[in-house]
């Protein structure tokens, strides 16, 4: 059966969609705003279609005119890849309704993993650790409110229940701030995400981020791609990412890929989705799930040889696929640097046209980007312009042939954060494999390194 597929995204994640789907010979269309006209895989889908304006709400965001577009085409599917609606429920709900197939989860599974305490809660039934905290309803009493919060102990965070990408939380390190700032994080999540339910948990001072990538057939049957590294971190935004995670306690490494599996299959999870954690002092505590493919999921790919965008399309279309936890082989290390549009001292975004720019290449590294010279950064979406994945037999070989690609690349015309990897890489507690989720925002950049 020949199958068509509606790409509703934009930028490297779609060009990467694309090549997926002209392996699985299946027909693709690619939806773009007015802003996005000189998009790359624009000239290599076999459809394109115009859904709006620049302004995301107006066009990737606009869920009637994205499902007018997958009508008009008339596609089997929608894959959406990740950020805009990758992770909205209702836009998957619809979907279903309207007789296209969403390539992840159910809209039930999305709804269900997007509520923080929802998931915790599936998390825990699974035998998934979780932080110490209170995740049921805020009492108004605000003596009863601090109670709560003693019992947990300071620090807390403060979460928005349908918080994401960094936003909704805050730390409150003493009682005096509790009530002020619960006002404030509540006014913003309603801003943000149109929901101002919190919840609490103790804060983890200073751990790692560490990820389980997990693949499942929406049959119960499910299987874990290893892990990954995530702690290079500047305001909870990933830097630079690797696979597998090193020097992780093994016992409690394998009982949270039992836990991780456990959960995948007890809902019946149905695509590649990432469970994520905070590490410390050998213990693995649940953040949340993410629903979607990762932007960083190419360091898992180097390591195990597995697909994971193909992996999505053979699931959502029935395509045939094998998970078999036994099929799964590791091999060496893996490392992505995350080139960003923006200044690498300030972090503003830089948008403009890529006067000249160099690509690097060579055994062990991969490089996935849309952009090309001549390219016009639009000012409208993320600043990711473009990952650059190395995999070597060792974490210090990954890191080495990864600053021999950096001395290749180079971008003239618009500032990036190229400098900033360089310099990351030269460093010695990085290097060493000692940097947490707090290294390069409070002592790194404060040192000026």
């Amino acid at each position: 059966m020949s199958f068509k597929v509606l790409i509703a995204n934009r930028g490297e994640i779609a060009l990467r969609a694309i090549r997926a789907c002209k392996e699985l010979n299946i027909s693709t269309v690619s939806v773009y705003s007015e802003g996005d006209k000189d998009l790359k895989h624009l000239k290599f889908s076999d459809e394109t279609v115009c859904i709006g304006p620049p302004s995301p709400l107006e066009s990737y965001l606009n869920t009637p005119v994205i499902l007018s577009a997958a009508e008009l085409t008339q596609v089997n599917a929608i894959y959406p890849g990740y950020g805009f609606l990758a992770e909205d429920s209702n836009f998957a709900e619809m979907c279903e309704k309207s007789g296209f197939k969403f390539i992840g989860p159910t809209s039930e599974t999305i709804k269900n993993m997007g509520d923080k305490i929802t998931a915790k809660t599936l998390a825990e039934e699974a035998g998934i650790q979780i932080v110490p905290g209170y995740k049921e309803d805020i009492p108004d009493d605000e003596e009863e409110f601090k109670k709560i919060a003693k019992d947990i102990g300071y620090p807390i965070m403060i979460k928005a229940t349908a918080g994401g990408g960094g936003r909704g939380m805050r730390v409150v390190e003493h009682e005096d701030d509790l009530i002020s700032h619960a006002e404030i994080t509540m006014q913003e999540a309603k801003n943000a995400f149109g929901n101002e339910k919190i919840y609490l948990e103790k804060f983890i001072a200073n751990p790692r981020h560490i990820e389980v990538q997990i693949v499942g057939d929406g049959k119960g049957h499910a299987i874990h791609l290893g892990t990954r590294d995530c702690s290079m971190q500047r305001r909870h935004q990933k830097i630079i990412e690797e696979a597998p995670a090193r020097n992780i306690n093994k016992d409690s490494l394998n009982k949270t890929y039992e836990a991780c599996v456990n959960l995948c299959k007890k809902i019946k999870y149905e695509g590649v989705g990432t469970i994520e954690f905070l590490y410390e002092n050998d213990e693995f505590y649940f953040i949340e799930m993410n629903t979607r493919i990762q932007v960083e999921h190419p360091v898992t790919e180097m390591i195990t040889g597995f697909d994971l965008v193909k992996a999505q399309l053979r699931i959502a279309l029935n395509m045939n696929i094998s998970l078999n936890q036994n099929d799964i082989k590791f091999s060496g290390h893996s490392m992505e640097c995350r080139i960003n549009a923006e200044d690498p001292e300030t972090f503003q975004p830089s948008p403009g046209k890529i006067t000249k720019m160099h690509t690097p290449g060579g055994f062990g590294i991969r490089y996935d980007s849309h952009i090309y010279g001549g390219y016009t950064v639009p000012p409208y979406y993320d600043s990711l312009l473009a990952k650059i994945i190395t995999q070597a037999n060792s974490r210090d070989s990954s890191i080495k042939r990864m600053i021999s690609a950096l001395d290749e690349f180079f971008i003239e015309g618009i500032k990036t954060n190229h400098s900033l990897h360089q310099k990351i890489l030269h460093d010695d507690t990085f290097l060493k494999n000692k940097h947490t989720i707090n290294y390069l925002e409070n002592e790194f950049l404060k040192n000026g390194s």
